[in-house]
């Protein structure tokens, strides 16, 4: 394909692919997160796009003659990264929100920090899981599966052919769904163990009165809490390694359920 030729059906093929890749991109975790320059994901965008069109490109009579349609093609677009991103961010959401419970039975919800990626406040502890479980997705190339559901986009859906289909809508409300779910799953060992210390000094404090229960509950709890929490990222990386081995099959459902 020669760039300088100036013919419209190479160029209008150019664009459809733009199109495709830089929604897509600035939709998903990682490649699109807030803390990225904007030039850099855009150079991100036409570098990913120059590296694909040779191999996988969308034929220029995809392109729509109507601005009217082209803003409707750009909208199935903009849905299809919203889709594809929304499922990878239900992992996230669900360790963020673990870590929310156990920064409060931990006494650290008072302990906030801005999240760099959301920019929102959350828990310390919350924070914590989000970056381990982020280097753990990492580590076990998460990131190329997603570059994978970009490249079966282009035979799976054709520009602007996702639609806001009652199946689609579904699929988007039952992963939603698993947030709280998978949130007490991760949680759960934490939280149990911190309930029997709260039980523990219930007692403590029904059999001596004159004990300050609180001057000692509040060390151990974070002593507690921090050895369980300890435990927990083996826990965590088999969820994350399960969730990584599903990404295609999610992805293909979503993709398939809109057309």
């Amino acid at each position: 394909m020669d760039l300088f030729s100036f013919d419209p059906q190479i160029f209008l093929s150019f664009f459809l692919t733009l199109f495709r890749i830089s929604l897509i991109v600035f939709m998903l975790p990682f490649f699109g997160g807030e803390n990225i320059p904007v030039p850099a994901k855009a150079a991100l965008c036409l570098v990913l796009t120059l590296g694909l069109w040779p191999h996988l490109s969308f034929s220029a009579d995809y392109f729509p003659a109507h601005p009217f349609m082209i803003a409707l093609m750009i909208l199935g677009e903009l849905l299809l990264g919203l889709a594809l991103g929304l499922i990878v961010r239900v992992l996230f959401a669900a360790i963020q929100t673990g870590g929310q419970l156990i920064g409060f039975q931990m006494g650290f919800a008072m302990v906030s920090v801005v999240d760099p990626s959301s920019g929102v406040s959350m828990a310390v502890t919350a924070h914590f899981l989000y970056m381990t479980s982020l280097l753990v997705f990492l580590s076990l190339n998460g990131h190329l599966h997603l570059l994978n559901a970009l490249t079966h986009s282009f035979s799976l859906v054709p520009p602007g052919g996702l639609l806001l289909t009652p199946a689609l809508s579904e699929q988007m409300i039952h992963y939603s769904s698993q947030i709280f779910v998978l949130a007490i799953k991760i949680a759960s060992p934490v939280m149990v163990a911190l309930f029997l210390v709260d039980l523990a000094l219930a007692l403590v404090a029904k059999a001596a009165p004159q004990m300050n229960v609180i001057f000692v509950g509040f060390p151990l709890k974070i002593a507690v809490g921090f050895l369980f929490l300890g435990t927990m990222f083996t826990i965590m990386g088999l969820y994350v390694q399960e969730f990584i081995l599903l990404l295609g099959s999610m992805f293909q459902g979503v993709m398939l359920s809109g057309r």
